[in-house]
């Protein structure tokens, strides 16, 4: 069984460099609605049988275009959902990097717990739950290996990685998944390989950044012209 794990595209959120979380209303930018279409025709011609997806609009902005070209109705998870970040909320990142919690994050993610929200391990335990799950009613149904595609955010999509490569959640602040990204993960009899991850196709800009990159829990990577515009190291709630 394979699964396509696509990041939403650029956000609103990411734009305004604040927390998202699961706030609503948070729409994909222009930029983000580019990407989706993108992402639509990069993967319609490949054999996809089934879309899930986390609830929340940004997620369902960008997997409505390829849905509607495979003619498929994606399945709103919430196990895909965003991490609930509690009070961070909706904060700006600058103020976010003062907190005594966010180097916690950084370090020691296993034991991070939001205030008000969920710790990044039970995030991971219930993203990688809804994998196998969707992975073992798919082999089930179809008696076969199927290709299908689950839409979630960074901090989720970056735990499922941790755990296919067998990293400690402490290091999965080491993965980089940018807004729009594909990671491929094979789960087999002998356990799950990555094929690809953090893919954005041929745009390789993200290379070229003026200034190194501040790891951020969503694990983007900031292009040469974000850098030159001062955005390095800002993070995407999702």
């Amino acid at each position: 069984m394979t699964v396509i794990l696509l990041r939403h595209g650029v956000s609103t959120s990411n734009t305004a460099r604040t927390l998202a979380g699961r706030a609503p209303g948070v729409e994909l930018t222009e930029r983000g609605v580019e990407q989706a279409a993108a992402v639509a025709d990069r993967l319609a011609t490949l054999p996809i049988e089934h879309i899930a997806s986390s609830p929340l609009l940004r997620c369902q902005r960008t997997v409505g275009p390829l849905a509607a070209k495979l003619g498929l109705e994606p399945e709103h998870d919430e196990r895909l959902i965003e991490v609930d970040y509690g009070d961070w909320t909706g904060r700006p990142i600058a103020e976010l990097l003062t907190e005594p919690l966010w180097r916690v994050v950084q370090t020691h993610a296993s034991g991070a717990v939001f205030p008000g929200g969920e710790g990044l391990a039970q995030v991971q335990q219930r993203a990688v739950a809804a994998v196998r799950d969707i992975e073992t009613t798919l082999a089930a149904k179809a008696g076969r290996d199927v290709l299908w595609v689950a839409c979630a955010h960074g901090d989720v999509i970056k735990s499922i990685l941790a755990d296919a490569l067998g990293l400690h959640l402490d290091s999965f602040q080491r993965i980089a998944v940018e807004p729009a990204s594909i990671s491929v993960v094979r789960y087999g009899t002998h356990g799950p390989s990555v094929w690809k991850f953090n893919d954005t196709g041929a745009d390789l800009s993200a290379l070229a950044a003026a200034a190194a990159p501040t790891p951020t829990p969503g694990g983007e990577v900031p292009t040469a012209a974000s850098a030159d515009n001062g955005n390095a190291g800002h993070r995407d709630s999702a």
